[in-house]
């Protein structure tokens, strides 16, 4: 694995932008210019847990649909985040719809 210009391997780089979520991948995108991988999982760890995070505030606002639906998407963005992080440290790319998509637009 190549090192990014933050110091950090690759695959540690690209795991530490989904470690917080969106917050993460915001910061990883601002320092790391180079790193087409890393910028990668920056901005699809934004799309995806930035669209989760507002998804479950507006749902928030939604009396009994909207409280029923919050834990469910809550454990399905657990499941994604530990299944992005580990494929991330093993230097693999999952693209999910969407997110990839953009991710790719703007890197």
């Amino acid at each position: 694995m190549e090192k990014t210009s933050t110091g950090l391997q690759e695959n540690v780089a690209s795991l530490l932008c989904y470690l917080l979520g969106w917050i993460t991948g915001l910061v990883f995108l601002l320092i790391e210019k180079e790193n087409k991988t890393v910028r990668f999982h920056a901005l699809q760890s934004i799309v995806i847990f930035g669209g989760l995070f507002a998804l479950s505030i507006i749902l928030g606002f939604i009396p009994i649909v909207g409280w029923i639906l919050i834990p469910i998407i809550s454990i399905l963005g657990l499941v994604l985040w530990i299944v992005l992080m580990v494929t991330s440290f093993q230097g693999k790319k999952i693209r999910i719809p969407f997110a990839s998509e953009i991710a790719e637009k703007y890197i």
